[in-house]
């Protein structure tokens, strides 16, 4: 029966306050319910490394006469007895020079090898900073680990750079060698390390010749048609200075670029003697391996003030306190300015004797700078020195990058091990031979009973 009017407005208060009453308790379940249900942290940010790095002080200038230099004939010139041919040799004598970190080391290097004979053009330094067009567009600054001066490589010392498109491992920078000289149809290159420094055997005159033509007669050997050696590299200073064979080493496939640092030269030299390809002792010079600069490179040019004084000294960068006046006194010149050609060096410098004091004073100092290196427990500390360049053009935390470097080398060095199943240098003397790599369990160097 429906409801009367009267009826529906007598139960409507009813229906209202019954609504009321649910909404309360709803409610007071609902805030019930918020308090109950625990509360997700918030996330937490990073939690930062505590950091107290002191950059060091600007690099010195171990190079003034090129600081100053409009063009390669405001250097002093090469010593009479290391001078080249004026006509090129008949043999190609490219060279390669990878550089990553610490400019000085790459400076001193260069000089070294001008100055002991090899032909500016013929030297390439491959630019491997990760750095793009940085330098060459002079961007960054000196104290920045991969900073390079690319207008005095090749505008004052006449060289050339080549800059790779990415940061490469020393199997991927050796590959690149060899894959410019394939492209370039040439039949052999040089190679060496950017922390050496090179010298003539000014002591040895039986006729004497220089650091660069010595190299040269080595070439000459691999050419002559009685040379029947089936060789890959000759050696000079172990791979300090290397001559290579391009049709060797694209013959058993380039460097392996899973390798990536240490160990990737016992991979590539055991494939090598198991193809029965040789690796010969040659000798050029003198090459040192070191791990800083002398102070002024313009004893690599064997000049002699007037007054017999300039001799060669080395400067350690250990003791960023240490401070020292880069500038040179000489006839004619003041130390308000850096002193060039024009400022009468030639006039008031002449030339040294071959094998004359100049000579030996650099050989002893060359020799200290290896003996200080070889005493050190980390070999590669130069690396380490420059840790500047924050807010420059692709800049990389220094000590991150060492990090991840050592990250990088030690992967390297597992992927050998397991290539070959054997721990060391020793591969072909461990009885493996070519096609063993990765077929092989591990041999007792990983400290267990090999599977039989």
């Amino acid at each position: 029966m429906p409801l009367s009017l009267r009826l529906r407005w007598t139960l409507l208060p009813l229906v209202l306050a019954l609504g009321a009453v649910s909404f309360y308790f709803l409610r007071l379940h609902i805030n019930h319910e918020a308090r109950t249900v625990p509360k997700k942290n918030k996330p937490q940010g990073p939690i930062y490394k505590d950091i107290h790095r002191v950059v060091a002080p600007p690099l010195p200038e171990y190079f003034p006469l090129a600081a100053g230099a409009k063009g390669p004939d405001e250097l002093p010139p090469v010593p009479s007895w290391n001078r080249p041919p004026a006509k090129h040799v008949p043999e190609s004598t490219r060279l390669y020079l990878g550089f990553t970190r610490f400019w000085p080391l790459l400076q001193q290097a260069v000089v070294s090898y001008i100055a002991a004979g090899w032909p500016p053009e013929d030297i390439y330094v491959i630019e491997n900073t990760g750095t793009f067009d940085a330098n060459k567009r002079g961007l960054l600054t000196v104290q920045n680990p991969f900073y390079l001066d690319y207008h005095r490589l090749t505008r004052i010392f006449g060289i050339n750079v080549i800059t790779t498109p990415s940061l490469q491992t020393f199997a991927q920078l050796q590959n690149l060698y060899l894959s410019e000289a394939i492209n370039d149809n040439l039949t052999h290159y040089f190679w060496s390390h950017m922390d050496v420094a090179v010298a003539s055997h000014e002591d040895r005159q039986d006729p004497f010749k220089s650091f660069y033509m010595r190299a040269v007669d080595v070439v000459r050997q691999t050419q002559s048609p009685d040379y029947e050696e089936k060789w890959a590299q000759h050696f000079f200073a172990y791979d300090w200075l290397t001559l290579v064979n391009v049709e060797a080493f694209a013959a058993i496939g380039g460097w392996d670029s899973m390798v990536t640092y240490y160990g990737t030269d016992c991979d590539m030299y055991s494939r090598l003697a198991m193809n029965d390809y040789k690796s010969p002792i040659a000798d050029a010079g003198m090459i040192y391996d070191v791990t800083t600069s002398v102070d002024d490179l313009e004893v690599f040019f064997r000049r002699v003030p007037e007054d017999n004084s300039k001799v060669a000294n080395s400067t350690d960068d250990k003791d960023p306190k240490q401070s020292r006046d880069t500038s040179i006194t000489r006839a004619g010149s003041d130390n308000s300015s850096t002193p060039s050609l024009s400022d009468g060096y030639l006039a008031s410098t002449e030339e040294d004797e071959l094998g004359g004091r100049g000579f030996l004073k650099l050989k002893e100092t060359l020799n200290q700078i290896q003996e200080d290196k070889k005493s050190d427990k980390y070999r590669n500390s130069w690396q380490l020195r420059q840790n500047g360049g924050e807010g420059e053009p692709y800049y990389v935390d220094p000590d991150g990058f060492e990090k991840a470097l050592q990250m990088i080398i030690e992967v390297g060095t597992k992927v050998n091990e397991e290539k070959w199943g054997h721990k060391g240098c020793d591969i072909k003397g461990a009885g493996l031979k070519e096609g063993d790599q990765w077929k092989v369990e591990h041999d007792s160097t990983f400290g267990s009973k090999p599977k039989r």
